[in-house]
């Protein structure tokens, strides 16, 4: 109803006025009634999409970190081969996954058997606890009793992630300062730039190394008993050409003097230190890798 003109209010009385002015009731307690009942639908749908993502979280905490690590390793490397390197944010997923997990997950105490001082005069024995593999990627874990040695060896097109679940391991790994396909093919021994040398303690972040950086080829020593965690992708495969190579490293001056003209380097004095040759060589001799029962969480395959 329209503004009452002064007119209306003289003729017609303020009780008049009042009646004519004021709203239909019912016409009100109707848009009322659908107010409510739209507020009444949104605070359900609303309800209901809380209940959904709690549901999902609740889920998602209840399901062991070992499932949810081989749940992530699948979307992650989908389409993983040969030089396949996953996108930043999944990089940061499959991390952030690992930097979470730690030795109880698996299964893992210092006291188990594998972990043991061992006196023999060989090297000591590596032991792998297997937990998944496919074409895709591999899951295990391996554990070295003090004074253990993982040799000197690359991940050919690999990607791999390397969590340190116990004790302290010193750590040295190489990426090649010059591709050793770009080199001379009768060269024996390539210069390769050191990543990292330096000793690491659980708990501590995730390692990650690629195929041409982050520290391709590496090699372990036990510190104390420790056990790493490693997801690979893809994993090694022969026929794929993912085959692994052991190396001898040799300090830069090692070779000055008897390399060809054309095998010459000039390094800066200052970074010859952080430079070294590396050989390939066979299999290291006293190298025992043995499989052992993997006791933690099982994980289900779709």
């Amino acid at each position: 109803m329209g503004k009452a003109t002064e007119a209306d209010i003289k003729e017609k009385g303020f009780s008049k006025l009042d009646q004519e002015t004021k709203p239909n009731t019912e016409d009100t307690n109707e848009v009322s009634k659908t107010n409510k009942n739209r507020n009444t639908i949104s605070d359900s749908r609303g309800k209901n999409s809380r209940r959904r993502l709690k549901k999902m979280m609740t889920l998602s905490a209840s399901v062991h970190p070992v499932q949810r690590l081989f749940n992530a390793c699948k979307d992650v490397f989908a389409s993983a081969g040969t030089g396949f390197v996953p996108s930043p944010d999944k990089i940061e997923q499959l991390s952030t996954l690992l930097d979470e997990i730690q030795a109880a997950d698996v299964g893992l105490t210092p006291k188990m058997p594998f972990f043991s001082p061992q006196v023999t005069r060989r090297a000591p024995t590596i032991t792998y606890l297997h937990i998944h593999e496919c074409e895709k990627f591999s899951i295990g874990i391996f554990c070295l009793p003090r004074s253990g040695v993982l040799p000197l060896h690359n991940h050919p097109g690999m990607t791999v992630f390397s969590k340190l679940l116990l004790g302290t391991m010193h750590i040295k790994s190489y990426d090649w300062l010059v591709d050793p396909s770009q080199t001379p093919r009768h060269q024996e021994v390539h210069l390769a730039k050191v990543k990292v040398d330096a000793d690491l303690t659980a708990p501590c972040k995730t390692s990650i190394l690629y195929p041409a950086d982050g520290g391709n080829m590496h090699c372990f020593t036990a510190v104390t008993a420790w056990a790493v965690l490693d997801v690979l992708g893809p994993p090694y495969s022969d026929p794929e050409g993912r085959h692994c190579t052991y190396y001898s490293d040799y300090p830069f001056m090692t070779f000055s003097g008897t390399l060809t003209a054309d095998e010459q380097v000039s390094i800066p004095e200052e970074e010859k230190d952080k430079v070294a040759w590396l050989q390939e060589r066979d299999k290291p001799e006293d190298l025992v890798v043995v499989g052992a029962l993997y006791t933690g969480p099982e994980i289900v395959e779709d």
